[in-house]
């Protein structure tokens, strides 16, 4: 008999929220962002789940391959850009678009060949400082790829710091939306400046074409809850409990006896632990569902087991059903709890959890 952990995926929950996203720019395009093993859901299942995108948007060149292999013959974007050569080689074959962020990377694009026609996205730093051109340097670098015969089209793009918090208080979103907007001024170009938390909270400023990431997935950046939104989850990780305890008042439970009962209780021991990908780190009152009523965490996560408080659920035995998130309990609010974010906990699942669809 298998462990009673499973993790399941909804593709029509995938398809779901890539219309959300597709409706907030009606006139535009959407690169649906798989980065990350398509955060932890897996790129087959990605492929299905958003075939309807415009696009999609990732980090590995190897993966842009895999996606090729697997039958997706629309546009792909490297969002990190080419490491090296033999990127630029796989761009040029697999009709594959790449970000540039400085200028090494536009030296290895001169170095394709002359025939090549690789279509680029220029990042402008807006001031999150990550990657992407200085504002005094970018109209040189849109200069410098304009005159190359190697490359296509030239889109233009930015990243939001503070979309989810747009008065914040060192970079507002008004102020990186400024700098880009200067910064480009006057070129004829494509722009791509909206990510999750942009087409949620700013859909004013979705333009040419949008890059929603977490949204796609069934979370939130912040700024509300995925159902405010119309957002459906797409992940559930559920399991069941494999004992039962009875403590008394002073009993401690687990390493480092971090919870003491205050009263007579019974706990209950779930199969999921940090090694499956459960954050280890979160705290006794993290939210879990046992046989569908809610109650909390209790203790410390060990590797492959945690602990729950039944006094919500008295009726609770060894098999009745756990939800650690997913269905009923939103990955954003275990991730609250737990002092992270739904991204961290859709990425971290172990592979040793096996996946099922629906």
């Amino acid at each position: 008999m298998p462990r009673p952990l499973i993790a399941t995926i909804d593709i029509a929950a995938m398809r779901h929220n890539l219309r959300v996203a597709k409706r907030a720019a009606p006139q535009g395009n959407v690169w649906a962002i798989v980065k990350a093993n398509a955060y932890g859901h897996g790129l087959e299942r990605a492929l299905r789940g958003f075939a309807e995108a415009d696009g999609l948007g990732l980090l590995e060149p190897q993966a842009a391959l895999l996606c090729r292999e697997l039958g997706w013959r629309k546009p792909i974007l490297l969002l990190e850009g080419v490491f090296d050569a033999a990127d630029v080689a796989l761009c040029v074959a697999q009709q594959i678009q790449t970000v540039v962020h400085c200028s090494q990377q536009i030296a290895l694009l001169a170095a394709a060949p002359a025939g090549a026609k690789i279509d680029v996205y220029l990042k402008l730093n807006s001031g999150m400082n990550r990657l992407g051109f200085p504002p005094a340097e970018y109209r040189a670098a849109y200069a410098r790829l304009r005159a190359m015969s190697q490359i296509g089209q030239i889109s233009l793009m930015t990243h939001f710091a503070n979309a989810d918090q747009p008065n914040h208080a060192v970079l507002p979103l008004a102020q990186q939306m400024r700098c880009f907007d200067d910064a480009s001024a006057g070129i004829s170009a494509a722009r791509s400046v909206a990510n999750s938390a942009t087409i949620l909270l700013h859909p004013q400023l979705a333009n040419d074409w949008l890059r929603p990431g977490i949204m796609l997935y069934g979370a939130t950046p912040g700024g509300g809850s995925a159902a405010d939104f119309g957002l459906l989850p797409v992940m559930s990780l559920n399991s069941e409990l494999i004992c039962v305890q009875t403590l008394a008042a002073g009993d401690a439970v687990g390493y480092g006896s971090s919870f003491t009962a205050s009263e007579a209780m019974r706990i209950g021991v779930v199969a999921c632990g940090y090694a499956d990908g459960y954050p280890r780190h979160a705290p006794s009152g993290t939210p879990v569902l046992v046989d569908g009523v809610r109650s909390t965490l209790v203790g410390r996560v060990s590797m492959d087991m945690l602990t729950v408080d039944l006094r919500p659920v008295p009726k609770a035995q060894v098999g009745s059903k756990v939800s650690l998130w997913g269905d009923g309990l939103p990955i954003d609010d275990v991730a609250e709890a737990a002092g992270t974010i739904g991204y961290e906990l859709m990425c971290a699942l172990a592979p040793r959890v096996p996946v099922q669809e629906r």
